[in-house]
Formats: C-alpha cells, structure tokens, sequence
C-alpha cells in the first residue's frame, strides 16, 4: 500500500533522506521515529505531495508496485491519501463546517455525505457547538480536529499523519489514539510520525528509525529490543529508541 524505493532528498549540500526503502502492507499502523531533523517531516512532505524526490520514488495504493507514483501520478496518489500535518494551516475566514466541506468537495464527496461525518467526527471532538465559529476563533487544539475531520472526510485508503497529538488534551488525545486504531483495523493504511514515544509503542504494528537520512532499524517491538541487544522483553521504546540512535551516533 506504501512502497519508498531508494528515496532521497537532497537541500543543496544538505542530504536530508538517503536512499530510504519502505514497504508497509494495507491496514498496516507504522510509526516512524527519528531525531529532530533526521528527515523525517522531508519523507512525510514527499509522501503529500508537498516536494519532489532528488531521485527514487513514493508509490501509494494497489499492490507494492502497482501504486500511484505520487510524482509521476499526483492526483491519483492523493485521491487516496489524506494528510495531518503537525502545523495545521487552514483558511481562517471559514467556520469549521465551511472547511470540512471545501476539503470534501475536493475530493467529490456527495454533500450529504459530508454533513454526517462532519456530525460524527464534531461530536466525537466535542465540536459541535464551535462548528459555525470562524477558524480564527479556534486553538491549536481545536484546529487539530477541524483537520483531521478534513483529512478523512473521503476515507482514504492511506493516511499520512505528522505529531497527531501536538495541541490535544488527555481526553481528545485518547479519541484520536481510538479513532487511529479503528482505521487501521478497518483496512486503512497509516503512516505515523511523532517524537511521543509512548504514542508509538501503544498504536504501531511495526516502526521504523530514521537518523541522518538513514534507516537505521526496522521492525515490531520485540524486533527492535533485539536490535538494540536488550533481554528484557518489557523494554520501553523509549529505551531502545535511545540506545539505537546513541550506537549510530558513536560510530
């Protein structure tokens, strides 16, 4: 359902992904963990749409190669992809109902399909009373929702999510860990970024660690503490994930 092949991104000098090569089946909840400027948010904005590869290439949908090469085929790869990003932009002009329905125009969704995943989705995020209120009026928290509303208000088959939990409170971060964990069961594909370990180590199937643009480890849990040479089997992630990126720092 996501296929990276030998992907890499070069900002002049700067190579922020070198030769990066992902498989993740559909239904699949992988995490993707990495220091800060480890190339991670470079990989996501590929993934969107948002740059060009250097060279390689991102396939999304259908069967391994089978998928839409997202810059070869941009329309088709993000017919089936929604996007959270961790700094959510919207039009502040437009109320949150507004939003939701010009992202779901978009992408052709009937109206009245729209409206009731707009009353859905607003009552699970407690946002009903707020949703004819200008955006400008919204905190980050609130506008976290509004896009998250908007990113699957066409049911995607993949979903690209960037630090999903920045702005939430306990309870409206829970509904979301819930919300991810039923999409996933359901068959939707999710591509997880976050630097909240714990998040991580709860939702993910398989996760993998990036460092310097480099793939670094790749795996379930049980994978990655024998990577980092643990016996514990309870190991926390946050543990191995600092005993991984602390070996590849000293080499």
């Amino acid at each position: 359902m996501i296929h990276i092949e030998n992907l890499t991104k070069h900002f002049g000098k700067v190579q922020a992904v070198n030769d990066l090569s992902l498989q993740i089946p559909a239904g699949q909840f992988f995490g993707f963990l990495g220091p800060n400027g480890a190339g991670k948010t470079t990989t996501i904005k590929i993934m969107a749409g948002l740059l060009r590869p250097t060279s390689g290439r991102i396939l999304l949908g259908g069967d391994g190669l089978n998928g839409f090469d997202i810059a070869l085929k941009p329309q088709e790869a993000k017919a089936i992809t929604g996007y959270i990003p961790d700094r959510p932009y919207l039009y502040e002009k437009l109320t949150g109902y507004e939003y939701v329905h010009f992202v779901g125009g978009l992408y052709g969704v009937p109206r009245s399909r729209i409206d009731d995943h707009i009353h859905q989705f607003f009552e699970m995020f407690d946002l009903l009373d707020a949703a004819h209120y200008l955006i400008e009026s919204y905190s980050h928290g609130m506008r976290q929702k509004v896009v998250m509303t908007g990113a699957l208000a066409h049911d995607p088959k993949v979903l690209v999510v960037d630090e999903p939990m920045v702005g939430l409170d306990p309870r409206s971060s829970r509904v979301v860990k819930d919300l991810l964990k039923q999409k996933s069961r359901e068959g939707m594909t999710i591509f997880l970024s976050t630097h909240t370990l714990d998040v991580a180590e709860e939702l993910c199937d398989r996760i993998g660690i990036i460092q310097r643009g480099h793939l670094i480890a790749l795996g379930a849990m049980e994978e990655l503490q024998e990577l980092a040479k643990e016996e514990s089997s309870d190991l926390r992630l946050e543990s191995v994930f600092l005993k991984l990126t602390e070996e590849k720092e000293s080499i």
